[in-house]
């Protein structure tokens, strides 16, 4: 009886713990500079992405998409000018999902919609890096700002690639033919890491050239703006000083 009693009590505990968490979770979505929300949405968006093929499932898809890039602006306190325009695109985006899910268009036509997409994808890590970059310190928050900047970056690539693959006449991985929207995104982390297994490759240009630049685009962003955040950025329970910290002066040269 005591057992039993005290596996209750854990239990509840753990109740209690998830729930704390999970509100502390929506809290923060309320936050500017608080990023943990954003990378969970774009987990999500990525699941939908390599599971739902269903014509029902892009416009669950499309939606978590807008969802996700709000969120990433409003937590970076967007420009006014830049909300705007993406104003203008989540409409695009919000018509092509309704369209998506009542009209059959066909292969050619979800891969079209993506186009909204790709481009809301490309727009939100600008906002979040210029939010970070006028953090006066570097912290958790600021890891995972870049981290959210660097998965958009990869999932926007994704997102032209297939869209590419819909307008040219042949397929966009050769042999391999268009691709589904998990092969699209596989392939565009792979090249964004410079990783390179060669399972997939564009079969010509535009795709190629799209490629070279993703490459080029994910080892800048990483040597630039990751490699400074992860070079000051010291967790407080690391012992030594802080990079952050003020030098005091050694008084034993006095």
């Amino acid at each position: 009886m005591v057992e039993m009693a005290e596996q209750q009590a854990e239990q509840q505990q753990e109740q209690v713990r998830g729930s704390h968490a999970f509100r502390r979770l929506l809290r923060s979505c309320h936050l500017t500079d608080s990023y943990g929300p954003v990378l969970v949405m774009i987990v999500v968006t990525y699941a939908l992405a390599t599971t739902l093929s269903q014509r029902w499932g892009v416009t669950i898809l499309l939606f978590a998409q807008m969802a996700t890039v709000w969120l990433a602006l409003r937590i970076s306190v967007a420009r006014r000018g830049l909300r705007l325009a993406v104003g203008g695109l989540f409409i695009v985006t919000a018509v092509a999902a309704v369209v998506n899910l009542l009209a059959d268009g066909g292969s050619h036509f979800v891969a079209l919609v993506f186009t909204p997409a790709s481009i809301l994808y490309l727009v939100a890590p600008f906002s979040i890096v210029r939010r970070i970059g006028y953090r006066q310190k570097v912290d958790a928050e600021t890891m995972l700002g870049a981290l959210a900047a660097y998965l958009f970056i990869g999932m926007a690539f994704a997102f032209a690639y297939r869209f590419i693959g819909a307008v040219q006449t042949a397929p966009f991985f050769g042999s391999r033919g268009d691709g589904t929207v998990s092969q699209d995104l596989f392939f565009s982390f792979v090249t964004l890491t410079t990783t390179g297994y060669g399972d997939l490759v564009p079969a010509g240009n535009p795709g190629q050239s799209l490629a070279v630049l993703e490459a080029l685009t994910g080892q800048l962003f990483l040597v630039t703006a990751v490699t400074k955040i992860v070079s000051a950025w010291r967790p407080r329970s690391w012992p030594g000083p802080r990079p952050d910290a003020e030098q005091t002066p050694d008084r034993s040269d006095q």
